[in-house]
């Protein structure tokens, strides 16, 4: 099953990739910026643990979007913790953006047909939050 999910999830990244390619954006980035509209301001490890991202990669593309000032950061009341929110720059590129995700949901989606997309869906997250909640006890 593992090898099925990282197989789907490498070609699904280098679909969206080849569409956010305009806008000079990664999957992985464009993920940051619809988690940070949608939640406001988290800590670091909250986005980790709700993305399912480990501490390295989460830090590395931070810092490619911190650079870029796609999102901006504050320390918390410990040194260690980050606190992360959108920029305006962030809000614009996470809606210039947009149209190119949408547009490979409703392509797939209609590829797929409308049960089998909910199916799926409906599968890998129930999948990713067994995992998550469970997968120590495996």
């Amino acid at each position: 099953m593992c090898a099925n999910f990282r197989r789907t999830a490498r070609a699904l990244t280098q679909l969206y990739d080849q569409a956010f390619r305009p806008q000079g954006l990664r999957a992985t980035q464009f993920t940051v910026l619809q988690f940070l509209s949608l939640a406001g301001e988290v800590s670091q490890g909250q986005m980790g643990q709700m993305l399912a991202i480990d501490s390295t990669t989460l830090t590395r593309t931070l810092a490619i979007m911190l650079r870029h000032r796609w999102i901006t950061e504050r320390r918390g009341e410990d040194r260690r913790e980050r606190w992360l929110r959108l920029t305006k720059a962030g809000e614009t590129q996470f809606k210039q953006a947009l149209p190119a995700w949408e547009k490979v949901q409703s392509d797939l989606r209609r590829r797929i047909g409308e049960q089998p997309w909910k199916d799926l869906l409906q599968l890998t997250n129930r999948v990713a939050e067994f995992v998550i909640t469970q997968g120590d006890s495996l």
